[in-house]
């Protein structure tokens, strides 16, 4: 009998988002990957995710190495493809290094954070002819797929506008003032870490890119400033074990939960890293009330606004085109998982596709439902990175040119935030 040889991933950065992908390694797919390689900072953190791999049916305890010896482990178990779920500023690192050294790799959204690194990845890639692939898991679900049908077949024509509108709630909004990405060195901001889904739906939509954008941003509502200002005299620096947290809905306690335990609490003495530190704490420098106006090289343009304390979460899209107007509106429910200790969607609220056609009635499109999170869109993912994908005519697998294209318009963003002047975005990084 013929055995097949399996495909080898290593995981580099085991936080809460690197289970999505340890778990189809383990278990969905293990009849063809395995995953022969953990490495983080952390030695605690790697042991609580053994322990977790183990309840999931891994025959053994997956080898860990410490960051700093990211080489070893690729010499001495050889895998195939690197999977970067580190934090956002650290990407670059490990996609040019792993790429060094023979292999492909995954990277989580964004590719990276500064142009800096962007040209770094770029060089490395047209030097390594090593492929890498970043997992905008947006692409995948249906009701974002079924807009690019319609704008793919014409039905409103050429699109000259487009109007975006993404709210974040006060429980998935405020999650990232508390964690890593509060501080913009780490994250590139939300223009960067979050909005990149958002760019990138947009660039995949039009079948385009950005070329010039302007943007005005502030921090607006978190930060022990603004909660002064407001009345707020209890303070505190982390949500877990301080009195002053207890009955304050913006308060995480890591004891509470196993995952957030063992992945973070107990696992602090180390790195010193604090997953729950108070949104109305000093030390925030990203911002969480952004507004864009930009241009593409198609020749369309949009506005864009990103709020991260509103009451309900979810986003509109509006794209105006020669011959009518598509309307898309998601009402999400989010809630922390219970498996990875992230906050995550559930079943949305509602979800509508409207066509408005010029001299004609206005009539909805119904999506195929979505199963699972991000709007359904994380499972297909899993499916065209570890199995048998379906033919794709939608172009939905996502390369290192956009990963590129997704953060120029945040970094871009940025840099207009600074300035107070548009910014082309040739000038940061010319893309082919």
């Amino acid at each position: 009998m013929t055995t097949h040889r399996k495909h080898r991933h290593a995981i580099v950065g085991t936080g809460a988002r690197s289970g999505m992908y340890a778990r189809a390694i383990i278990v969905t797919y293990r009849d063809r990957h395995a995953l022969v390689g953990l490495c983080d900072i952390n030695r605690t953190r790697m042991a609580w995710c053994n322990a977790n791999y183990r309840k999931w049916g891994a025959p053994a305890d997956v080898p860990t190495y410490h960051a700093d010896d990211f080489d070893r482990m690729i010499e001495v178990e050889r895998p195939d493809t690197v999977i970067v779920t580190s934090v956002d500023r650290t990407h670059h690192r490990y996609i040019v290094r792993a790429m060094e050294l023979g292999c492909d790799v995954i990277t989580e959204k964004p590719m990276t954070t500064d142009a800096e690194s962007c040209r770094r990845i770029l060089d490395a890639v047209e030097r390594t002819g090593r492929k890498l692939r970043v997992t905008f898991n947006y692409r995948y679900s249906p009701i974002r797929s079924t807009v690019k049908e319609l704008l793919m077949k014409g039905t409103i024509g050429d699109v000259k506008a487009v109007h975006f509108e993404w709210l974040l709630d006060t429980r998935h909004g405020a999650d990232y003032f508390r964690r890593w990405h509060r501080d913009k060195r780490n994250s590139g901001g939300l223009m960067v870490h979050k909005a990149s889904h958002h760019f990138d739906l947009v660039n995949w939509w039009l079948d385009s890119s950005p070329q010039r954008v302007f943007g005005i941003g502030s921090l607006a509502f978190y930060g022990r400033a603004n909660a002064r200002d407001r009345g707020v005299a209890r303070f505190y620096e982390r949500g877990t074990g301080d009195p002053n947290a207890v009955g304050d809905p913006f308060a995480l306690d890591l004891s509470t939960s196993r995952t957030m335990r063992g992945l973070y609490l107990d696992a602090e003495h180390e790195d010193g890293y604090r997953r729950d530190q108070s949104v109305f704490g000093d030390g925030i420098s990203i911002e969480d009330t952004m507004n864009l106006v930009i241009r593409y090289r198609s020749g369309a343009q949009m506005s864009y606004t990103l709020s991260a304390y509103c009451p309900w979460e979810g986003y509109r899209v509006a794209f105006i085109g020669t011959k009518g107007r598509i309307e898309l509106d998601d009402r999400e429910r989010t809630y922390v998982d219970a498996v990875d200790g992230t906050i995550a969607e559930a079943p949305h609220e509602s979800q509508r596709i409207l066509v408005h056609p010029h001299w004609a009635k206005p009539y909805d499109v119904v999506p195929p439902d979505a199963v699972g999170e991000h709007g359904g869109g994380d499972a297909l993912l899993l499916e065209h990175a570890f199995g048998d994908p379906p033919p794709d005519p939608l172009g939905r697998a996502a390369d290192h040119l956009a990963g590129a294209r997704s953060i120029l318009t945040g970094i871009a963003a940025n840099a207009s935030f600074e300035s107070g002047l548009p910014i082309d975005v040739d000038d940061i990084v010319r893309l082919p």
